[in-house]
């Protein structure tokens, strides 16, 4: 299974935190992108930053693996 995490404003949108995707060997990150972004447009909209198992990454055709952890990110600020 990939774990979907889901912060601030793209949390809302999807109306979830988190959620479960069936892993499938071979899959890319946008795979996972896709399939998501077809049942939650807007959310992915908002989306500005994308994390793999803790780590930045803006590399779409990143390979997954199965337990992997991916967060979709909405751009926030803070003072």
């Amino acid at each position: 299974m990939i774990r979907i995490l889901f912060f601030g404003p793209v949390a809302e949108q999807v109306a979830a935190r988190e959620m479960q995707l069936e892993f499938n060997a071979g899959m890319s990150l946008q795979d996972v992108a896709t399939q998501l972004q077809a049942r939650y447009a807007q959310a992915f909209g908002l989306v500005s930053f994308i994390a793999v198992n803790n780590m930045q990454t803006k590399d779409m055709q990143l390979v997954l693996h199965d337990c992997d952890e991916i967060a979709f990110m909405a751009k926030f600020s803070g003072g």
